[in-house]
């Protein structure tokens, strides 16, 4: 990895100096000592263990480190609490949490977090490879370790969407030798990938050819001949997973199963019965988030919060540990560098005073303490985009009502019935509903007694002024009221949901106004405003201030009658077309199951 004021001198630089160390012939640079160590390659908990550091690297783990004290060496006691690794996010979205990558990490340190594989396929598909580069030479900066995996599915279904990019395999290839590229991120054309697609099939072979790791992302229930060709294509892991089957099945394909619980995904509880009940090997288990906002990330925690949720369903605490340290490490084949407290590897560990709680006291990075009692004690200088990262929400036109409205088919006389999107609370799939609705002059008309209302994408990237209207359930929204949001995985032109479309076109031009963002207005009113002017995803201000922000949001879709768990990621995900069964795109109503667009009515 190239050099930033952070990064670590490379192994083979240091390592004379760790073995001087070792054996006394050199100081140490910190030694931590009366430590229970909490060593995750043998599974034990060691008592009475001295930690000692050189050059950001650890040089030495075992009994009395006395012949590595020297005259400039810090010394700090353990006083019986455990070393133990530091936590690694094995797959995750920075542009989730609405921040900055430094934001992130500011955010996330105090919570033990200092190992992150991020996949920035949401700036890829507003900005493409110039904005990958962005975020990749952002994470260089840091004072943890973040990897990116180039993103491999921009747009993530070709012919069902169009959004602001497109990558192919010779974008991969270049990318490949980029200093923090770590593997191809989420194959999420599943499809493409059982069907030999040219461009799947050349990405994959890329990043092969590179020895670096293919992730994956299976999205469908079907565990068969689709299933079988998916992964015979070459992805190394899944976080799509929401059954103990799913879970069952990566890992006796040879997968990593990666179990995830992020603001609105709880998908761990259940697939880890395929370690409690069914007794597979927990080494090829590992936990991540995939996505978390900035509320879930200030007020509940990051990886320390999957690890403890994890461990109350009922792993031990050291095998909750293990999936989210040395396992991540060897999966992206980084086991001599990150993942354990062991000799040569980065001086990234934690103090816990309690393991089954993960009571965080201290947090250290490449051997310098970053953070103490929960408050970040590193310098992180905010990160400057350029205004070619900015003014990314182009709508063509400014929107009215009648932009929302949806005509009814001729003849339609008082009813039509529809094709409803259907949220499911706390996963990514959705339902695909029908419903017969009102039709009023025409018009095809919610049905807000039924928690029927209207959706509609807005393409943003052109300027097109095209607006794609349809229908959802499950917000339970009552009254006057639209909400708006640029963040809209994956194409992320921008959603709004709402029973008025007056609301609706406040809402979409409100955010024109300011750059991108999410809004929220009831009766003519905005009650709500996150401003993400970078790429029309990402705030400039802190972690903490997005997070306040954040709630006002929630408690205008609570005043609503909107009373869903992280509603606001629910929102996001609705025009995902790689994850069933029903969704929006900017070219229509798409059936995931049978990835083809279908009528909005039946």
């Amino acid at each position: 990895m190239s050099q930033s004021r952070h990064s670590p001198e490379p192994f083979d630089r240091v390592a004379p100096l760790l073995v001087d160390v070792a054996m006394g012939r050199a100081a140490a640079d910190l030694v931590v000592r009366n430590s229970r160590w909490v060593n995750v390659h043998s599974g034990e908990i060691i008592p009475a263990t001295d930690i000692a550091v050189k050059a950001g690297r650890f040089a030495y783990c075992g009994p009395d480190a006395t012949h590595t004290i020297g005259e400039g060496t810090r010394v700090a006691d353990a006083a019986g609490r455990y070393v133990m690794p530091g936590l690694c996010d094995a797959h995750m979205h920075v542009e989730s949490g609405m921040v900055t990558v430094t934001e992130f990490c500011r955010a996330v340190i105090p919570h033990g977090t200092t190992s992150m594989f991020i996949d920035p396929h949401e700036i890829a598909n507003v900005l493409g490879l110039p904005g990958v580069r962005l975020m990749h030479d952002e994470a260089l900066e840091q004072p943890v370790n973040v990897w990116v995996q180039m993103p491999s599915c921009v747009p993530s279904a070709p012919g069902l969407e169009e959004g602001g990019a497109v990558l192919g395999p010779a974008d991969v290839a270049a990318a490949m030798g980029w200093p923090a590229i770590i593997g191809l991120g989420e194959v999420m054309n599943f499809p493409g990938v059982a069907a030999n697609d040219a461009t799947m099939v050349g990405e994959i072979a890329a990043t092969r050819k590179a020895g670096k790791t293919v992730g994956g992302h299976y999205a469908s229930p079907d565990l068969g001949r689709a299933f079988h060709g998916y992964v015979a294509g070459g992805p190394e892991d899944d976080h799509e997973g929401t059954r103990m089957e799913d879970a069952a099945a990566r890992v006796r394909q040879g997968m990593k199963a990666m179990l995830r619980l992020g603001s609105a995904w709880y998908d761990v509880a259940a697939q880890l019965r395929a370690i409690t009940e069914l007794g597979l090997d927990s080494r090829h288990f590992i936990l991540c988030t995939d996505d978390c906002h900035s509320g879930t990330l200030v007020r509940d925690g990051h990886m320390d919060r999957v690890v403890r949720h994890a461990i109350s369903r009922g792993l031990k605490p050291m095998t909750a540990i293990q999936m989210a340290t040395i396992n991540t490490a060897e999966h992206f084949k980084l086991e001599r560098e990150i993942g354990s407290v062991t000799p040569g590897r980065r001086a990234d560990f934690l103090i816990v005073s309690d393991l089954a709680e993960l009571t965080i006291d201290e947090v250290y990075g490449r051997g310098v303490r970053l953070a103490a009692a929960g408050m970040l004690q590193a310098d992180l200088p905010a990160h400057a985009y350029p205004a070619a990262a900015k003014d990314t929400v182009k709508l063509g036109r400014p929107l009215t009502p009648e932009a929302f409205r949806v005509a009814a088919p001729a003849g339609a006389g008082s009813k039509a019935e529809v094709r409803v999107i259907g949220v499911v609370e706390n996963q990514a799939p959705t339902k695909a509903l029908t419903a017969t609705v009102p039709v009023t002059d025409g018009v095809a008309m919610p049905d807000v007694d039924n928690d029927v209302c209207r959706i509609a994408l807005v393409e943003r990237h052109r300027a097109s002024g095209a607006v794609v209207n349809g229908f959802v359930s499950g917000f339970g929204y009552r009254g006057r009221c639209a909400m708006a949001s640029t963040v809209a995985h994956d194409s992320h032109h921008m959603i709004v949901v709402g029973t008025s479309e007056e609301d609706m076109a406040l809402a979409a031009n409100r955010l024109g106004e300011v750059g991108g963002g999410v809004t929220f207005f009831a009766d003519g009113k905005e009650k709500a405003l996150i401003e993400l002017p970078i790429a029309g995803l990402m705030s400039d201000e802190r972690a903490e201030i997005v997070a306040a922000k954040a709630e006002r949001l929630i408690e205008a879709m609570r005043d609503a009658g909107c009373t869903l768990n992280n509603a606001y990621m629910q929102h996001s995900l609705l025009a995902l077309v790689v994850i069933p069964s029903l969704r929006i795109s900017d070219k229509g109503i798409v059936d995931v199951e049978r990835f083809e667009l279908v009528d909005l009515f039946v």
